[in-house]
Order: structure tokens, then sequence, then C-alpha cells
């Protein structure tokens, strides 16, 4: 006979990027019963990250090389993990949570942690959606291989848009960056990297205001220069977009704990004002979005969400 399996759990963890495997690790350390979901393999956003140069204890680290060690510690003391999109969370009369998925499950926890991230934001030009998978891209990890001797445009100023366009030219003959605004946002260091590199070149001021293809594939973008309100257009073979993220959260509106953004507001103890329900990571509203700062979420988190179980014995 098959064994069962366990729906019912001291905390649920809804993801399992950098901040929910680290309370994974602390609750699950502190002999509470855990279960991480994840609508993907675990890891989140690092797996769609190549070099990692600023998490303290490694000169450098691959994404997915520093994801699959932080899961084999967050799993070292009993937490479990499953796949799954969570639909809906809701609060039982009793005080525990019914977290709802795709997978026709419902779990049971006597506390939740939101860890559910962000995801790329779009351009939202005509020919982007059409394209998207045919040329539009968001992971320069996932989808550049496809682009050897190409060239590619990427669209933004921030670290990410200049790191994964420095990173895109291991693949492509040339990228350009477009840039909306005339300097870049990126930190000093990734700029002066990207500077250096050849194959990178940077248009400023200017916007893509559409994605042209021939019915199969990206061949070109539309741009408008923001100064001089000139249009043109540049020959791509693919365009790769930066422009920032949004929060995965839309489950959660019934409980009334976002911001207008879309962001969970919580206290420094990574509380909401729901007891019970927890929030770290990048889905949280904060200052700085970063491995480092996931991580110290999720340590607190871990330490909260064990005093919340304790205090209901």
């Amino acid at each position: 006979m098959a064994e069962e399996e366990k729906l019912n759990y001291d905390v649920v963890i809804v993801g399992a990027g950098p901040a929910g495997m680290t309370t994974a690790l602390y609750a699950s350390r502190a002999n509470l019963s855990v279960l991480m979901l994840d609508r993907g393999i675990y890891g989140g956003n690092l797996n769609n990250t190549a070099t990692i140069e600023n998490y303290s204890g490694f000169k450098s680290v691959q994404g997915p090389d520093l994801a699959k060690q932080m899961y084999e510690g967050a799993t070292q003391f009993g937490a479990q993990y499953a796949y799954g999109t969570v639909t809906k969370i809701e609060k039982a009369d009793d005080g525990s949570f019914k977290v709802q998925t795709d997978m026709d499950k419902t779990y049971t926890a006597k506390a939740v942690v939101i860890a559910s991230g962000s995801e790329q934001k779009k351009l939202g030009v005509p020919g982007e959606e059409e394209y998207s998978g045919r040329g539009v891209s968001y992971c320069a990890v996932c989808d550049g291989a496809f682009f050897k001797g190409k060239h590619l445009i990427v669209v933004g100023g921030g670290d990410s848009a200049v790191e994964e366009g420095d990173y895109l030219t291991q693949f492509a003959d040339k990228v350009t960056i477009v840039v909306r605004r005339d300097v870049l946002r990126a930190s000093a260091v990734i700029q002066q990297k990207a500077e250096k590199n050849p194959k990178v070149e940077f248009v400023f001021n200017t916007s893509v205001t559409a994605i042209e293809g021939d019915g199969n594939q990206v061949v070109s973008v539309k741009t408008k220069n923001n100064v001089t309100g000139a249009t043109g257009e540049m020959q791509a073979d693919g365009v790769f977009i930066y422009v920032g993220s949004v929060p995965m959260t839309g489950y959660l509106k019934p409980l009334g704990v976002l911001d207008d953004a879309g962001w969970v507001k919580t206290d420094e103890k990574m509380a909401t004002k729901v007891p019970g329900l927890y929030a770290i990571g990048d889905v949280r509203e904060t200052l700085l979005r970063q491995i480092a700062t996931a991580v110290g979420d999720g340590a607190i988190a871990g330490q909260q969400v064990f005093k919340y179980v304790d205090s209901l014995k």
C-alpha cells in the first residue's frame, strides 16, 4: 500500500528561493514539521542567475550551484518540498491556515510564510507577448545559448540588465543595451565590467516602443528618443527585458496584507497583520532585494514562526 501523503504541517512556506529555504532550515531545526511549496524547481531566481559575486562566503558562485547547496541545507532536518502554485490561502475559525494549490491539494498549517518572490516586469509594448519565447526573453541564463553569433537588444539600465547583457556576449556577437534615461542605475562594478566588453554598446535616452517580427521570430525593435522625440528602428535577433520586477501575490489579495503595488506589508519580525502569517524576501515591501537580505528575512521568520507555533500549545 502506498504511503499516505502528508497534508498537515506546523509551517507551510510558499516559495523555495533563498528566503524560503532559510526559513525551512531554521524552522525544521527547531523540530517543526515544514513544507516548502513552489511552482518550479527550488532556488527561485537563483536558477536564472549566472554568476553571483556579492554573497558573503563566496568570491564567485553560479546561481544554480548556490540553489543546490541551499536546498541541501534546508532539507537536512526534515523539511519537505512539493510542487504546486498556491491559488488561495484561508484562515480557519480555529486559527489554522488552509493552503490550496493548482494540484488539487489543500494543506493545513499552524503558520504560513510567504516567500513567493517576484517576476520580471513586462515592457508592455506591441509584439512583446506575441514573440515571447520566439526572441523575447526575460532570462539570459535560460535562453542565451539560442542566440550564438546574433545581435541582441537588452532593455533596462539596472544591475540585472547590465549584468545579463554582459553575460549574453558569451553567445551573441553584439549586445546593445537600451536605456531610457541618460545614465545607468547599475552598480559601479557591474557598469565598469560591461563598459570594458567590446561586444557591449549602450544607447541612452531611448525607449523601445514595439517589437517587430516576421511571424516566426523577432527581427527588430522600434525606438523613440526620449529627448528629441525622434523614432527609429534597430535590427535584433532577440530582446531581453529587465525593467524591474512585480510581486507574485495575487492570491493574497483577500487577506488584506498588500500595499498598493502588491508587495506584502510586514513589521521588523516579518509578521503581517494576520496572526501566524509572515512574509520574507523579494515579496516583501522592503528597501533592498538581494540574496543576503532574503536570507536574513528567512532567518528571522524561522525564529518567529517557532515562537508563534510554540505559543499555541
